[in-house]
């Protein structure tokens, strides 16, 4: 066997190990993954005009629904994110509870679910252009969107500073987009080469 056809064979042994483990081991995977989302968003960088820091985190979010499939991605987002809202303080900062970041959190959530579920039912989807679409979807739409609503809502309840739509883009998107963008090639690249490319569960493509 050659030494590409064997890391082919690995590939195709992990996802379809992961597709048929039981519930409590997956659970298990799951945790693992919030874990890294935690250490990850400790990499941060402060902005002084914004309560939203910059974070390695996405990286986590991006490869959780890959790494984890369709609903276990989502599920190791949602223990992180229920954890810290609950007082877990493996948030950017070590903080906890609800907080400016609420709303990315949530839609880590989202991301998770979406990229799990084509990575598991499109083999088409693990390839790297197709990978690095829906990665751009899922990090510019389905977390920014909650999480841009959600903090303004927080300066608006919480803090009593409403601001205008452009200054809550300055504060909660803009900043961070050449950095997402740079994490998602990443993550795709990652996807690209971890995944395999045929059949290991029941793909609509295969």
């Amino acid at each position: 066997m050659t030494i590409s056809a064997a890391i082919d064979r690995t590939k195709y042994d992990f996802f379809r190990w992961r597709f048929a483990l039981s519930i409590p081991k997956k659970l298990v995977l799951a945790i693992g993954i919030a874990c890294l989302t935690g250490l990850l968003a400790q990499v941060r960088i402060a902005l002084p005009w914004s309560p939203i820091p910059i974070t390695g985190q996405t990286f986590a979010v991006l490869l959780a629904g890959v790494m984890l499939g369709r609903w276990w991605g989502g599920a190791s987002m949602a223990i992180y994110g229920g954890l810290g809202f609950a007082g877990v303080p493996w948030f950017t900062g070590w903080a906890s509870g609800l907080g400016a970041t609420g709303g990315y959190v949530i839609g880590f959530i989202l991301a998770a679910l979406f990229l799990g579920h084509f990575t598991d039912k499109y083999i088409k989807s693990r390839r790297f252009f197709s990978m690095l679409g829906l990665m751009i979807l899922a990090s510019l739409f389905l977390v920014y969107v909650p999480g841009l609503v959600w903090l303004s809502l927080w300066l608006n309840f919480v803090k009593g500073s409403p601001v205008s739509f452009m200054t809550l883009l300055t504060m909660g998107a803009v900043p961070f987009i050449a950095g997402d963008i740079t994490k998602v090639v990443a993550a795709a690249l990652v996807a690209k080469g971890v995944t395999p490319k045929q059949s290991y569960n029941t793909e609509a493509d295969r």
